[in-house]
């Protein structure tokens, strides 16, 4: 499902340059018990800097997370909505924008389509923001994350926050493709020094 879209960044001519991020974990801290509240929902420092930076930099931002705690009743859609709705104005406040949300509500056992590994999220994504991930880059902590991101041709990013130590610690061969960073913010600095230099 979509939550949010707005006006596309354009670079580089007609390509759009897209970055996919995962939200617990990368953006904001994750729990085992979900992220069920606004004030439960808490940045990891130093990400809604980078997300701006990105944003700022030419980089559309696109946000695909997996929310089963709404399916599994342990949060209403109304806790969700302020989520984003923060998450959003936080950004905004730092001189940068997202372009798009898509979450899956489900919950492991109901066949969607959209949860991640599967692509679904993805494809909403390319619908709302008319392009393709091919060759965006996929951020996340989570095997799940690189693998719905791979199979769309996006570039997978593990960060080493949320889950990123215990995906680590799994030693899967898709990791050998992956770029690795400490954070989100570790990530865009990276990013963005090789775009300038």
């Amino acid at each position: 499902m979509g939550w949010l879209s707005g006006k596309s960044r354009w670079l580089r001519g007609t390509d759009m340059a897209l970055i996919i991020l995962d939200r617990d974990g990368v953006i904001n801290q994750d729990s085992d018990d979900y992220v069920k509240s606004l004030a439960e929902w808490i940045p990891i420092p130093g990400s809604i800097e980078a997300i701006a930076k990105l944003s700022q930099a030419g980089y559309s931002i696109a946000i695909a997370t997996n929310q089963s705690g709404l399916g599994r009743g342990y949060f209403q859609q109304s806790d969700l909505d302020a989520m984003h709705q923060r998450l959003v104005a936080l950004v905004e406040a730092a001189g940068g924008s997202i372009d798009h949300i898509a979450y899956c509500p489900h919950a492991p056992d109901d066949g969607c389509a959209c949860r991640k590994p599967a692509s679904g999220l993805i494809d909403t994504i390319e619908q709302a923001l008319g392009v393709s991930a091919k060759g965006s880059y996929m951020v996340g902590d989570s095997l799940r994350d690189l693998q719905a991101g791979v199979s769309k041709g996006s570039l997978p990013v593990l960060v080493r926050t949320g889950k990123g130590e215990r995906t680590l610690a799994k030693g899967d061969s898709l990791l050998d493709q992956a770029q690795v960073y400490d954070s989100l913010e570790a990530f865009s600095t990276a990013l963005l020094a090789k775009e300038c230099c």
